[in-house]
């Protein structure tokens, strides 16, 4: 099982700051958001982990290689908790590609086919960050063990999901029979909502790169593929154990390191207090 982060797009949500800095590198709090995914492939057994980027992101292939100077120092004064956070994942292998164009997430996809091979791969997209056991790709290679399909994880959203890719779910429960894009209030197929990690299996590829020879120009997405599985049906949904934070916009971000900082004692007071100040 491999696992592949998607990260070569600008990030222009979050301009200025990314004009030099990749969004992947925004720290919650001082982790930087990749991180965690990486964090959740690792756990999740995963060994082998693509991260498609481009031309501006470097900082991506910098941070998930060794510091040398800083490890010198760290090790002759025997700082050995400040030596622990900059060692990279042990029995991690990564790799980095850059997608040359910016052409859709599908053609980003496709740039990894080779390097995918015959096994099933996790495709996560940064804005989606998950906090909880276990974590969401065991989740996801979990349900791929049971029913041999590709796997869409979801939340549930019982409000408005106007806004959201909303899933059609077949009649036992498990298969999905369509995505429908931002429906209109009221006409929604149901309330499990995607987002953006995904299971897939080999021939998911084989279908991306038929999309691709049929494409008549533009930005391609996953959704050609996607759909083929789908109506073969060969396409699952695991609804998340855990808690979702979208990264995608100032706002959510925001919230993500809000609701990170309160899992950590320390931060957690200095929000109590803040709170407290306000409040009083």
């Amino acid at each position: 099982m491999k696992g592949i982060i998607l990260a070569a797009g600008y990030g222009t949500r979050f301009l200025p700051v990314t004009k030099t800095i990749p969004k992947e590198m925004l720290p919650i709090v001082n982790v930087p958001s990749i991180a965690f995914i990486v964090d959740e492939f690792v756990k999740s057994g995963i060994e082998d982990i693509i991260i498609v980027s481009s031309r501006r992101k470097k900082a991506l292939e910098d941070y998930f290689d060794r510091e040398i100077e800083l490890e010198s120092i760290f090790e002759r004064e025997g700082k050995t908790k400040l030596l622990e956070r900059i060692t990279p994942p042990a029995n991690v292998r990564f790799a980095f590609i850059r997608q040359q164009r910016m052409l859709g997430t599908g053609h980003a996809l496709l740039q990894v086919k080779s390097f995918v091979g015959d096994s099933p791969c996790i495709v996560a997209y940064p804005d989606d960050l998950h906090i909880g056991e276990p974590p969401l790709s065991s989740q996801l290679i979990e349900a791929w063990r049971e029913t041999g399909c590709s796997v869409m994880a979801t939340v549930y959203e019982k409000d408005d999901v106007s806004r959201y890719g909303v899933l059609d779910i077949a009649a036992d429960g498990k298969h999905v029979r369509a995505i429908v894009e931002k429906p209109m209030k009221g006409t929604e197929p149901s309330h499990e909502v995607s987002i953006g990690r995904y299971l897939y299996t080999p021939d998911f590829f084989n279908y991306l790169e038929e999309g691709w020879e049929r494409h008549e120009g533009g930005e391609y997405y996953h959704i050609y593929a996607l759909n083929k599985l789908m109506n073969e049906g060969r396409v699952v949904y695991k609804r998340l154990s855990g808690h979702r934070m979208d990264t995608g916009e100032p706002e959510g971000y925001l919230e993500a390191i809000l609701r990170y900082a309160e899992s950590i004692p320390s931060l957690k007071r200095v929000l109590d207090n803040y709170i407290a100040l306000k409040k009083g």
